[in-house]
Formats: structure tokens, sequence, C-alpha cells
């Protein structure tokens, strides 16, 4: 899958720039930017040398003339302009048909392929992450990985768009990727077969009683509408809860107005995030509105080195607006606005039009979030020990009996076998969990109703 973040299009009919950066028609977050001030213009017109032209028109008859192999005009006029935009930045590029319709899909979640979001790098495809419950997760690729083969052929710049429509394919087919691991020297081959990817965007479970666990894979249309149902109907189950925890690792990212109708769901004041860019429609600033879907219960959000773009501006309002504590490690930094402006009814340019900026203003562009408590990427193992024999007074021969103990009380369940377990399975996670407990401590618990946004 092509590193599609951040496309401010709500769907390819957003043609003119100003209607790609607003929500959807029908949106439940009405976050109704606002224009701030425009980027000053260069006071010295770039004027086109003329002989920049002689040399564009020369360059192209001698590959139209010389090249080893017969190229048509066309072909040679859309590399022209796919190698114009990709030498801009990595994510600005042009669309074909079928370009935008891969778009279409990954905006919505549905497509045949393997589960994971690439950015081409230097002639490379690096992953950024792979998605929940995909061929690609569930072979442990993971966020930093490079692909040095397709199906025994090796990727190089010269063949990374061919490369980029080999990972999507039929349902059933088969594929076998060869694997760089990050910090790994040996390439591994993974055979994996492609599969309808029908991403569910959120899930949600109490990881304890009364403490929130919501998972976020990627930012869709329907993302906000789907956690606030889904966050809903837990709350109306199990009650008020005493705080959350938002998991955003290997986050990807998506769409800007899924991020903003997210972090509103959150927040009951405050910016979410601004963009800036050249022109005026490219400067905008969204606002928050009433309605904390947790009541302001403490909220722990967790990162990774593959929280990115999408994700990356949701842990940045939450945490500018002091509404959660982030933890884990600092993040992918995709700092960059891409709007797609459609050429006709079959080419569109996907181009970068705005660097966005945390509620403090702050750029994450190649610096990502700092997360507010560091956790090194550790795994845990049990230790194996013999059992304690006495490990508490109620161990000593003759003790007294505590008067207010109830019978068979089982004195030793004092939940850090369950802490262990989970430890043990994901230890971000379970410090995550200990921290929002901590946060939890010394709070009220909020009422049990369910607000929404209006």
């Amino acid at each position: 899958m092509r590193f599609y973040t951040l496309s401010l299009a709500a769907l390819l009919s957003a043609a003119p720039l100003a209607q790609a950066q607003t929500a959807p028609n029908g949106a439940r977050h009405p976050t109704t930017p606002t224009s701030t001030a425009p980027a000053p213009a260069s006071s010295v017109p770039d004027r086109l040398d003329l002989d920049d032209v002689r040399n564009f028109s020369r360059v192209y008859e001698i590959v139209r003339q010389a090249y080893v192999e017969p190229v048509d005009n066309k072909t040679l006029m859309k590399a022209a302009i796919s190698g114009m935009l990709s030498g801009l930045d990595p994510h600005s590029e042009y669309l074909d048909k079928d370009g935008l319709a891969e778009l279409n899909e990954d905006t919505t979640g549905q497509y045949g392929g393997l589960g994971i979001e690439v950015l081409q790098v230097d002639g490379t495809l690096r992953i950024v992450a792979p998605i929940d419950d995909t061929p690609a997760a569930r072979a442990g690729i993971k966020p930093g990985d490079t692909i040095v083969k397709i199906n025994g052929k090796p990727v190089d710049a010269e063949n990374i768009d061919e490369m980029f429509k080999e990972l999507r394919g039929d349902p059933g087919s088969k594929i076998t990727l060869t694997i760089l691991h990050e910090k790994s020297d040996k390439p591994i081959d993974m055979p994996l077969v492609r599969e309808r990817i029908s991403v569910t965007s959120v899930k949600t479970r109490e990881i304890e009683p009364g403490y929130a666990y919501i998972r976020i894979s990627q930012f869709q249309d329907d993302t906000p509408a789907d956690l606030e149902k889904k966050l809903g109907e837990l709350i109306r189950k199990n009650g008020a809860q005493k705080g959350a925890i938002l998991d955003l690792r290997s986050n990807p990212g998506g769409l800007l107005t899924a991020a903003v109708g997210v972090s509103d769901d959150f927040l009951d004041s405050g910016t979410i995030v601004t963009t800036r860019g050249r022109l005026q429609d490219s400067n905008l600033s969204f606002e928050a509105h009433q309605g904390d879907l947790l009541h302001s219960a403490p909220m722990v959000v967790l990162v990774d080195n593959g929280t990115a773009s999408a994700a990356e501006i949701v842990s940045g309002a939450l945490k500018d607006n002091r509404r959660a504590l982030i933890i884990g490690r600092r993040t992918f930094g995709k700092g960059v606005v891409q709007t797609v402006l459609p050429l006709d009814a079959d080419h569109a340019v996907k181009i970068t039009t705005a660097r966005y900026y945390t509620p403090k203003g702050t750029s994450i562009q190649a610096e990502g979030i700092k997360p507010d408590i560091a956790l090194a990427d550790l795994s845990v193992n049990k230790a194996d020990s013999p059992p304690s024999l006495i490990s508490s007074e109620a161990d000593l021969p003759n003790h007294l009996a505590n008067e207010d103990g109830a019978a068979g009380h089982d004195i030793d369940n004092d939940g850090s076998a369950e802490n262990a377990k989970l430890a043990t399975q994901d230890y971000a996670l379970s410090q995550a969990l200990n921290v929002l407990k901590g946060l939890a401590l010394n709070r009220t618990a909020p009422a049990a109703t369910v607000p929404s946004k209006h």
C-alpha cells in the first residue's frame, strides 16, 4: 500500500483546494476550520530559464530516439510528470486511474493486498506499519523493515512503481516478500497470501474493570463515528470508565478529517491542529467542541516509531491540551499535508500543500513527537524461580488470624499475577496501564452517560 497519509480529499470529488481541506458533507464532527494568516509570498519572481526548457526538450528527444527500447510519447510524458513530483518529497505523486482507485480504497479500508503501509526511501520500500489482523501483521512484519525483493525480484529505484503495484492483487493470490528487519543484516523470505483487506479501524474493550482499551489501527472516513459507537457501547455495558488507553502504535495515519474528529471526541475545547502553506486556503485551524466521551477521565496514549501522520496529529492534540500522557517511543515525524487536486476524471496530483502544527505551534516534521514517558522496545519473560514457602505473616505457624478477614479469602490474589501475564504479552501496554491507574487514584468516578458531538 502506498503511504497515503493525510490526504485531505474527503474523497476524490474535491477539486478546489478549499473543498479538499474541509470535512465531507454529513460529517459527525462539524469542526469548522478557520483561516490563519497567509504565508508571505516571495518578493523575487522565479522566472523559468529558456535554457532549462531547451535542455528538457533535448533530453526528451534523446530518450525518445536513443533509448535501448522504443518509448512512446505518452509514457515519456507521464514519467516526466511523475519524476517532477517524486523529486519534491516522498509523498507528492501523480495519480492515474489506478492510483485514484487505490487512494479511494485506502480511505475506505477496503482493498485486496497484504495490509502494509509502505514509504519510498532512497529507492527502497520501507515499512511504515503493518495494519492489525492482516497477512503482513500476522507474518511478523514490523515498522522500519525494508522490502528487499518481491517474488525474487530485487527492489530498486528503477522499478519502484512496479513493485508498489505488486503488493496488491486478487485475494488468494500468493506473493513472497524478502524482508530485512531493522537492525538485522540477514534478509528473510516471507511467503504471504493476499486477502481482501477490510480494515476495522477501531476496537474497544475493558483491559481491566473500569479501564478502557481503545485501539485505532488507521484513520478512515468512518473512524470518528466508529469510535463514538463502540466506546459508547462499552460505557453503557460496563459503566463509566476510570481511565482509558488509546493505542496508536504502528498506526500509519490516514485522513486529516478523521484525526480531527477523534481528537474532538476526547476534548471539550482547545485547538486540535493548524496547517500552514503558501496558499490562503492551506492556512487552517481546527478547534474542539464540548463533549468529551470520557468526561475528562485520565488517558494514556501509546505510540512508537510506526505512529505517523494523522496518528501524530491526535497524539499532539491530546498532549498539548494536557488531556493525555504520551508513553512509548518517539513517533515517525510526518508533519506535512497532502491535497488531491484532480486534473480530469481519471488523473490527479497528490501534492504536499502545507505543514501541520500541534496546538502549541510545534512542527513534528522529521522530528516526531517525544513521549512524556519513554519506553524501550522490550519484551518481558516470567522469572524461572521456585515458589517461596513463606511470603507473608499468614504463612508462619500459629499466626494470629485477621479478625476482619473473610473465611477462605485468598490474600495472595493481589493482581500481580494478571499484571505479570499482561507484561509478558505486551510490556508497553502493561506499563501504560500502571501509569493510568496512578492517574486515576484520586479522581472521582464520572457519571455513566454517553455524550455525542453535535
